[in-house]
């Protein structure tokens, strides 16, 4: 008798017994067995008929876990087994929210990295001790900074560099790094190391004359000075010239070092005073004449004798070495004690050592204080009992007392030393390449946002002892930084700490007041900052320090006649004009090359714009122009700007990321212009115009 619809027939019901049965038995089968059931695709009769057709219920070879399937060979099984020993699932799936989850089941991921090249490493640091020893002066520090970085392999290396960065410089660094480089002979650096360095130098000498236009000149002084320091020996300079090409630089660097400088009469004493500096002496000299006087200033106690002897020394840079034997002095000679910390006290409120000597002065001694108690055993305690009294009394900063023994500070100072040499590399790459996307990178891969006002102090330091370029290209970079990762605040921040720290560098520098003001009156020109800003940096100096006056100055800058276009050409102009203006000229060079001008002619206005860092804005306004016009002859235009190296590859792709950031305004007006996007895209990567980490847009299908 057939079953009513909805009902089992006796076969299935056997089936679903013994499907029971066994899930009973092995509790732990993954199915249950309603989904046997399914499996089998066994469904209820419908039509009064039995539908057991593809089921075999005699004969069925069952597994234990009550699953149909066949038994393989050896034993692994086959659908719904449980497999063979050992055996894995391939399609497991880790539920990280699984109470037994452990993180040691998770796959492994071989990430790869690129091992960083040694020299690249070591170039790198030696920029940043030559840029300390430039502000410093401090031979000894520079020396054992050198001899901590190891790899003496490389000490050429550093020869080039000190001395090609000194040219650039003013004759100060000209001869800082001579008496450097005689320092450092025989002691850190070999003769035969000091050999190979120069002889790298005149090698580059077609490249340096590049950049600097009396190069020559420079580097045979160099050289010279070399001879009558006894650093290289006369005989090297016959040498090299043999090694030489007749028609290089090099050899005209040898030629004027022979003729014009080591034959001339009393050519030591010229080739020794030529650059004028008063670091002419040694360091050794200088320190020999700070403990005279401070050792007469014991004898006598004549504190305006000891200042003024101090001031004819003309060494500011070095004021930290007074501070530094002063202390020890009061240490080794317990009655002398008043008057050192008086000379100190009056020093520092004369504005004879600046704070920043002060601080550098107390912090070195503190470094040597345990090298310092073998000699004195007391060493330790007076130094504790001497900084509180100078910070009592004004003349040494707060900071000092911060513990510095803590695990955490250390690690802090010793974060943002490593970015402040890090920034310096990035500024110096940017003064030689113009390139601010370059950068901009850069400063992202350091990942440290919240020393940007650090960048800002270190990018306007060093632009102001440099040239007008520098300067320029300084005040460029704040208006883009601003732009893309800058914040106002992280602006008036780096502001804040140059101001506070004006009176020290106006002892390197000495326009630095002047200078300051106009940097900061060009941000407010350039909307980096907002005039209210001023009054914000201002309420944050004391009323009457230099920083303060500096802002006035600035404020002044701003409220005269014609002032915009005054503080955009105030380095001289190359740069500073107006972004608008550029804009208005970009517009005009490609509607006349759009309406038939001649490819040529619309490269050399673009150079003649003069801004390389700007030509991302030709790009943008040439696709805009190819989309608008429906004439794709623009990327004739770009494809020969990229050939020539008109457009580099960064510039060429800051370009197409800002179409694409604004495709969305852009399809408002030109309907197919995701469309049109999509295709210059595709044209430019298959061109190579575009970084490989350039996302191309989703375009509607």
């Amino acid at each position: 008798m057939a079953s009513s619809e909805g009902f089992l027939t006796d076969g299935q019901r056997e089936l679903l017994k013994i499907a029971s049965q066994n899930a009973e038995n092995l509790s732990s089968s993954p199915k249950s067995p309603s989904s046997l059931l399914s499996d089998h695709h066994v469904k209820a009769p419908a039509g009064g008929k039995s539908q057991t057709s593809g089921i075999a219920v005699r004969h069925v070879r069952r597994s234990h876990s009550g699953k149909y399937g066949k038994v393989k060979k050896d034993g692994a099984g086959g659908k719904g087994t449980w497999g063979k020993l050992l055996d894995t699932d391939i399609d497991s799936h880790i539920d990280r929210n699984d109470p037994n989850y452990d993180s040691g089941e998770e796959p492994y991921q071989l990430v790869g990295t690129t091992v960083a090249d040694p020299l690249d490493e070591f170039k790198k640091a030696v920029v940043s001790i030559i840029e300390e020893y430039f502000s410093n002066g401090d031979v000894e520090l520079a020396s054992s900074d050198l001899r901590e970085l190891g790899s003496s392999e490389y000490y050429p290396y550093f020869i080039k560099r000190l001395v090609s960065m000194a040219m650039d410089r003013h004759d100060k660094e000209k001869e800082m790094a001579s008496v450097l480089l005689s320092a450092l002979y025989a002691d850190v650096i070999s003769p035969a190391q000091i050999r190979d360095g120069f002889f790298m130098l005149i090698e580059s000498s077609d490249d340096l004359a590049v950049d600097i236009l009396d190069a020559v000149d420079i580097l045979a002084l160099f050289l010279a000075r070399a001879v009558v320091d006894d650093i290289l020996p006369p005989a090297f300079l016959a040498r090299a010239r043999k090694a030489l090409p007749e028609s290089s630089k090099g050899v005209q660097v040898i030629q004027t070092a022979e003729k014009s400088y080591l034959s001339a009469p009393h050519h030591a004493e010229l080739v020794e005073r030529r650059w004028g500096g008063s670091t002419h002496i040694t360091v050794e000299e200088v320190k020999k004449k700070i403990g005279d006087l401070l050792r007469e200033y014991v004898d006598s106690g004549d504190t305006l004798e000891a200042c003024r002897c101090i001031r004819e020394l003309g060494v500011s840079f070095f004021h930290h070495e007074v501070v530094k034997r002063a202390l020890i002095l009061a240490m080794e000679i317990r009655s002398a004690e008043p008057l050192m910390l008086k000379l100190l006290k009056e020093a520092a409120e004369e504005g004879l050592v600046s704070s920043s000597q002060m601080v550098k002065g107390f912090s070195r001694l503190a470094e040597s204080l345990d090298d310092l108690a073998l000699d004195i055993p007391s060493a330790k305690a007076l130094f504790q009992s001497f900084v509180p009294k100078a910070i009592s009394e004004g003349w040494l900063d707060a900071s000092l007392t911060k513990p510095a023994t803590e695990d955490g500070e250390i690690q802090e100072d010793e974060k943002v030393r490593k970015y402040k040499k890090e920034s310096v590399t990035i500024i110096h790459e940017y003064f030689l390449s113009d390139d601010i996307p370059e950068l901009i990178r850069s400063l992202e891969d350091l990942g440290a946002p919240e020393y940007n006002p650090i960048f800002l102090k270190k990018l306007i330091t060093l632009a102001m002892d440099r040239k007008n370029r520098e300067k320029e290209m300084a005040s460029v970079l704040l208006s883009a930084l601003h732009i893309e990762i800058f914040s106002t605040e992280d602006i008036v921040n780096g502001f804040v700490l140059l101001l506070e720290s004006a009176e020290d560098t106006a002892l390197d520098i000495l326009d630095a007041s002047n200078e300051l003001a106009l940097f900061l009156a060009r941000a407010v020109i350039d909307d980096v900052l907002a005039p209210l800003n001023l009054e914000e940096i201002g309420s944050r100096l004391p009323p009457k320090c230099s920083g303060s006056e500096t802002v006035r100055m600035a404020r002044s800058l701003i409220a005269a006649r014609h002032a915009g276009e005054r503080l955009l050409r105030c380095w001289g102009g190359g740069t500073g004009w107006a972004v608008e203006d550029a804009k208005d000229k970009i517009m005009k060079l490609l509607e006349e090359y759009e309406s038939g001008g001649v490819v040529s002619e619309a490269c050399q206005c673009i150079r003649d714009l003069g801004m390389p860092f700007f030509n991302h804005e030709v790009v943008k306004k040439a696709l805009i122009m190819a989309m608008e016009k429906k004439n794709d002859h623009m990327l004739d235009l770009l494809q020969e700007c990229f050939s020539e190296g008109l457009i580099t590859i960064n510039q060429m792709t800051k370009g197409f990321t800002r179409i694409k950031d604004g495709l969305d305004d852009l399809a408002l007006d030109i309907p197919n212009a995701k469309e049109k996007f999509g295709f210059y895209v595709e044209h430019a990567q298959s061109k190579g115009w575009l970084l490989p980490l350039f996302d191309s847009p989703a375009t509607d299908a």
